[in-house]
């Protein structure tokens, strides 16, 4: 059977990469690349930005080659990008034949050859048979039907002739996304498909890639994603060698896994900087020894310090030798966030004395229904509620930077609250150290906390040491918002204040704070749409603004 379409080969499906290399601008972009892909297998890809995820999505599809290393490709692939380009003319039924061209051409050359049976051709019987076991490897018959399943459950838009360049990026991305998932390729490759879809959509593609036979490569920022769906994650971030690591497990097993990763990879650090500190210090005794030995003390004969001088030059000579030897071979490990202690001075305050009180705080034409509430020392408390609920006003209400219309609020005056805005500030011209140098003086300026009180920027693991004398606006989305984490923590704030907190943080990143959260000794007030965010603080209290359910109580 020839079509000219790349047919599925279901458990004979093969799609891997061997010690894949890639470099732009002279710069490593992925390095000693080896995964295996099998139809049935789910594989998470995380890597902080520039890290070659989608690079390597790339690769795989055939639209990259490498330029060193190997690529095998044997069965029908499925593709999500995240940029997609849109042909004119084309429409919605174009972009689901595109990916139905399989099916279509199997069940077509399967009524052919029926016609040519039924004309006694001979050679109709084979090419019956073939066509007769892809169409049912494919599911042919029911294709469009799964097809137009996806493009409901996702919000989609189902007119076949409707125009693709009359729709929004989002709409497309829909339909796209629902014909690969109604196609049954051997294997699909999908770079950040959770953009664009709602809570439903959500819930369907993650139980549709559960359920689905083909062998998945997920490139995704979404945790709740990765925790429901892949079995084993390629991470790409540094690591000692500089090679990615594929962990199994799924995604709690890639966190276990990351989290013993980086422990030996500090622990090998430090023990070639203590061997290399030992030597230095060996080395700086022999020359005193030396010095020492041509200056001995007062009634040392000349002799004496001619035998002693050879072999403390040859011992200086032997111990900066071995220092030249010790090479540290380790790269530095990574940043990792440390939430400073914060809570301190809250003895000061009778214990189930408020931190905050709110009562019947309103904002008009923002949060529109009275809301009141209490915070004290340690408690957690998520707020919840659509779009529109009023979470983000009501955390600058508690925060001071939005004064109700009506109601009372009353902060106690020796609590620091530190809220964290849902948005960065527009970015600076003036570079980091100085903005938050600056940022530490107002606050001891103003009384808020004493100087020595304050965090220094370096104790956080937020930003690498180069990046601090960058100018803010130099800086990526994620760098900016790890420097507004830390301008938050910067007075060891008693009550933290977080509005969509994992907003441009890299996965790694999100993990350490949700722990740190766990741990700390202040108050946090949370709101989120982060779904293993949401997962991982159900046991904290919840607040709706609105008093109306939303997805966000759904969850």
């Amino acid at each position: 059977m020839t079509t000219g379409i790349t047919l599925p080969r279901r458990s004979r499906a093969q799609l891997g990469t061997a010690d894949v290399h890639i470099a732009r601008g002279g710069h490593p972009v992925l390095q000693g690349v080896d995964l295996a892909v099998s139809p049935g297998s789910r594989i998470g890809v995380v890597g902080e930005n520039g890290r070659g995820k989608s690079t390597l999505i790339h690769i795989l599809a055939g639209t990259l080659d490498p330029d060193s290393g190997s690529v095998r490709r044997y069965g029908s692939l499925g593709v999500a990008e995240q940029e997609m380009t849109v042909a004119p003319g084309r429409t919605v039924g174009d972009l689901i034949d595109i990916e139905l061209a399989a099916a279509r051409a199997a069940l077509r050359i399967l009524d052919d050859s029926a016609v040519g049976l039924s004309e006694g051709r001979s050679a109709a019987a084979e090419t019956y048979a073939q066509a007769l076991e892809v169409a049912e490897q494919l599911e042919a018959w029911d294709a469009d039907r799964r097809v137009d399943t996806a493009l409901e459950a996702l919000g989609a838009v189902t007119d076949r002739s409707r125009l693709l360049s009359e729709m929004s990026v989002g709409q497309r991305y829909r339909v796209r996304l629902a014909a690969l998932l109604g196609a049954e390729h051997d294997f699909l490759l999908l770079d950040e498909p959770t953009n664009h879809l709602d809570a439903d959509g959500l819930d369907y593609l993650t139980e549709r890639l559960q359920q689905t036979r083909s062998g998945i490569v997920l490139v995704s920022h979404d945790r709740a994603l990765l925790s429901d769906v892949a079995t084993s994650i390629l991470d790409l971030n540094p690591s000692r060698d500089g090679r990615p690591r594929l962990y199994g497990g799924g995604y709690a097993g890639y966190r276990e896994g990351r989290k013993a990763e980086y422990a030996r990879w500090v622990d090998e650090y430090n023990r070639q900087e203590a061997e290399r500190a030992r030597l230095a210090g060996d080395l700086e005794h022999a020359r005193d020894r030396l010095v020492d030995g041509w200056r001995p003390d007062k009634g040392t004969g000349k002799h004496q310090r001619a035998t002693r001088a050879p072999g403390l030059v040859r011992s200086v000579h032997r111990r900066q030798d071995a220092l030249d030897d010790q090479e540290i071979t380790t790269p530095v490990p990574p940043l990792r966030f440390t939430m400073p202690p914060l809570g301190a001075e809250l003895d000061l305050i009778e214990p189930d004395t408020p931190l905050i009180r709110a009562e019947h705080v309103v904002v008009a034409g923002r949060l529109d229904r009275p809301v009141s509430l209490t915070v004290l020392a340690g408690s957690r408390l998520v707020v919840t509620g659509p779009n529109g609920a009023g979470k983000s006003t009501l955390l600058a209400v508690l925060g001071q930077t939005v004064t109700p219309t009506s109601g009372t609020l009353v902060v106690d005056p020796v609590v620091r609250v530190g809220l964290l805005a849902q948005e960065s500030a527009p970015p600076s011209g003036k570079r980091v150290r100085e903005v938050y140098d600056t940022h530490l003086g107002l606050l001891a300026a103003r009384g808020v906390v004493p100087e020595d009180r304050t965090v220094p920027l370096e104790d956080l693991g937020l930003l690498a040491e180069a990046d601090l004398d960058k100018r803010v606006r130099d800086l990526s989305m994620g760098q900016q918002r790890r420097l507004d984490l830390a301008m938050t923590l910067a007075a060891r704030p008693h009550v933290l204040l977080l509005d969509e907190p994992t907003n441009h943080l890299s996965i790694t990143l999100v993990d350490e704070l949700t722990e740190a959260l766990e741990a700390t000794d202040a108050a946090v007030v949370l709101a989120t749409h982060d779904r293993q965010l949401r997962r991982d603080v159900a046991g904290w209290k919840h607040l709706n603004p609105s008093g109306d359910p939303g997805e966000d109580d759904a969850a």
